[in-house]
């Protein structure tokens, strides 16, 4: 297990969420209720990256079908998703939020 850093503390607003690519892996970083999640970055749907969707109650939505997705489980919140995506640990150092990931993981 690694820590990354991923983009400043301060730089990421409240609902706002960033993709980012870490170890091949895609991964939306975003703040909600001034905490920071980590998930996968890919709808369980159909292809689409939650970092252009928005969050809203707790919950990320992709662009495409509005699937939602916790932001601390990574639990699906009703059709048309069904399976959960990835959650990450965060943390914050130094100013940055920093995300935990298993590299050696597909």
């Amino acid at each position: 297990m690694a820590w990354h850093p991923v983009a400043e503390a301060e730089a990421l607003s409240d609902d706002e969420v960033v993709g980012v690519k870490i170890a091949g892996k895609d991964i939306a970083v975003c703040r909600a209720g001034g905490e920071y999640f980590a998930l996968g970055n890919v709808c369980t749907h159909q292809f689409a990256l939650l970092s252009d969707g928005v969050i809203e109650d707790g919950c990320i939505e992709c662009p495409i079908h509005q699937g939602r997705f916790d932001l601390k489980t990574g639990q699906p919140k009703g059709p048309p998703v069904s399976k959960a995506v990835d959650v990450y640990k965060v943390r914050v150092d130094g100013g940055r939020v920093m995300v935990e990931l298993d590299e050696g993981s597909p």
